[in-house]
């Protein structure tokens, strides 16, 4: 590798956005949201998809009211109760869905309203 491509290659690294909190975690909300809306719920052939991407989800929202229970999380009291709120109805919902009484759009709407918030976007009322 000559200078000049070690300089460019040095800078292409250092080029790379930084993530932030809100990026990173919206990175994880993307990621698993795409793979919920993956799934067809119909096929029993994509029962298996169906549980993983429930799980993930599953997994995203308890590591979350994990921290929103922490002493040093810096969301107001207000918002992490009302996102400890949502944490307990996905819990719940996931296993609805797992079980076949429910349908996943429910988690996938929560997601998203969730990503729009870490986008800065405000959701008014209708």
């Amino acid at each position: 590798m000559t200078t000049s491509e070690k300089a460019l290659s040095g800078y292409a690294a250092a080029a790379r956005p930084v993530r932030t909190d809100r990026g990173l975690e919206y990175a994880v909300f993307a990621r698993i949201t795409s793979s919920l809306r993956e799934v067809d719920e119909t096929d029993t052939a994509m029962r298996p998809a169906l549980t993983r991407a429930v799980m993930d989800n599953l997994g995203l929202w308890r590591t979350l009211a994990s921290d929103l229970r922490r002493d040093g999380n810096a969301l107001p009291l207000e918002l992490r109760g009302q996102l400890l709120s949502l944490a307990g109805f996905v819990r719940r919902h996931s296993y609805a869905v797992m079980n076949g009484q429910d349908t996943i759009d429910p988690l996938i709407d929560i997601n998203t309203s969730i990503m729009r918030g870490l986008r800065g976007e405000v959701e008014t009322a209708a």
